[in-house]
C-alpha cells in the first residue's frame, strides 16, 4: 500500500503544478505600456541620462543659435483654462527675427488680406508694439507692472525669446534637482532650477523637462516669486534647421495674463546672419503714442505743517 502512494505522489504533484500555471494565467494578465506620446504605438526603449548630461544638452542647444529669421503659423488666443474660456485668432502668419544677445521683432499679419495685425520690437528691457486697427504705438518695460484690461496690449517680445530659446541653469545662483517622472502617461526627466534667498527662502524658478523617449526638450514651466506659473511652454515635432535642431510646434500661454499663443514653423534661416535694420521699429506718422507696463506716478506732496 506504501508504495502504492509513493507511486502516485509525482502525478500528483504533476497536477498540482500545472493548475498553479493554468491559474496564474487567468489572474495575471500583460498589459503593454503605450503611452500618449507615442500614439498608440510600441513604445521605444526609455533613454537614460543624468543631471549633468541634461544641463549640457540644454545648454549646447542654446548655444547653437546665434540668429535667426522664422516664419511662423501663428495662433494667438485671449483667455484662460482657469476662466474656462479661450477665444482663438487662427490662420495668422508671422515673422520672427532675432539676434543674440536679446534682440527681437515679431511681425504678425491678418489672415487673407494679410495686412498687418501688429508689429513688436525689443532690445532687452523696454519693448515697442505698434497696433495698426488702434492707431496705437505703443511703449514700456518688458516686466509688467499693472497690467492693461485689453489683453494684447499685455504681450512683449520677452515671451517669445523665453518660449523660443531656451536659457540654460544658471548654475552660479540657482540650484537644481532632477526628478524622473515615469507612469503610464508620459516619461520625463524633469529639472528644477531653484534659487536660495538671502533669507534661505527658497523658491522655484523653472522646471524644464525631457523627453525620455528620446531626451528632447518638451516642456518649460517659469514661476515668480510665490510659485505661480508665468509662462507654459511645449515643444514637439523637432528637427534640424541648418543642422541646427529646433522644435516645429510650440504652444506657450501666459496663464495670469490670459494670453497663449502656438507657433508653427514653416521657414527657419539660423545663423546666416540678421542686419541692425530688420530689429528698428519707429512710431508711424500720426498715431497715438501710449506708454504702458508704467506704475501710476505718486501725488505730489503737500506743504508740511
Amino acid at each position: 500500500m506504501e508504495g502504492m502512494v509513493f507511486r502516485r505522489l509525482p502525478a500528483a504533484i504533476l497536477l498540482i503544478c500545472l493548475m498553479s500555471a493554468a491559474l496564474s494565467s487567468c489572474l495575471a494578465r500583460r498589459r503593454l505600456i503605450t503611452r500618449k506620446a507615442t500614439n498608440g504605438k510600441t513604445p521605444p526603449n526609455l533613454q537614460v541620462a543624468g543631471e549633468g548630461s541634461l544641463m549640457d544638452s540644454l545648454a549646447r542647444a542654446y548655444n547653437a543659435i546665434h540668429d535667426f529669421s522664422a516664419t511662423v503659423d501663428m495662433t494667438p488666443a485671449l483667455g484662460s483654462a482657469e476662466k474656462s474660456h479661450i477665444t482663438e485668432y487662427k490662420d495668422v502668419t508671422g515673422y520672427v527675427l532675432f539676434r543674440k544677445p536679446a534682440d527681437i521683432r515679431i511681425i504678425g499679419l491678418y489672415p487673407i488680406i494679410r495686412s498687418k495685425a501688429f508689429d513688436m520690437a525689443s532690445s532687452g528691457g523696454a519693448f515697442k508694439l505698434y497696433l495698426p486697427s488702434r492707431n496705437a504705438f505703443l511703449m514700456g518695460q518688458n516686466e509688467i507692472v499693472k497690467p492693461s484690461a485689453n489683453k494684447i496690449e499685455n504681450l512683449r517680445p520677452q515671451y517669445f525669446l523665453d518660449a523660443m530659446l531656451v536659457r540654460p541653469i544658471d548654475l552660479k545662483n540657482n540650484k537644481v534637482l532632477m526628478e524622473n517622472m515615469t507612469d503610464e502617461d508620459g516619461a520625463y526627466y524633469i529639472l528644477h532650477e531653484i534659487h536660495e534667498g538671502a533669507n534661505g527662502q527658497l523658491q522655484l524658478r523653472r522646471t524644464i523637462w525631457f523627453n525620455r523617449l528620446d531626451l528632447l526638450l518638451a516642456r518649460q514651466l517659469i514661476f515668480d516669486d510665490a510659485g505661480n506659473i508665468l509662462t507654459d511652454v511645449r515643444y514637439s515635432e523637432w528637427k534640424p534647421w541648418d543642422n541646427v535642431p529646433f522644435p516645429k510646434h510650440i504652444d506657450f500661454n501666459r496663464p495670469h495674463d490670459e494670453i497663449g499663443l502656438v507657433l508653427d514653423v514653416v521657414k527657419m534661416d539660423i545663423n546666416k546672419g540678421v542686419s541692425d535694420d530688420k530689429f528698428v521699429l519707429e512710431q508711424p506718422e500720426g498715431t497715438k503714442l501710449q506708454t504702458v507696463g508704467q506704475p501710476p506716478a505718486s501725488a505730489p506732496e503737500g506743504p508740511r505743517k
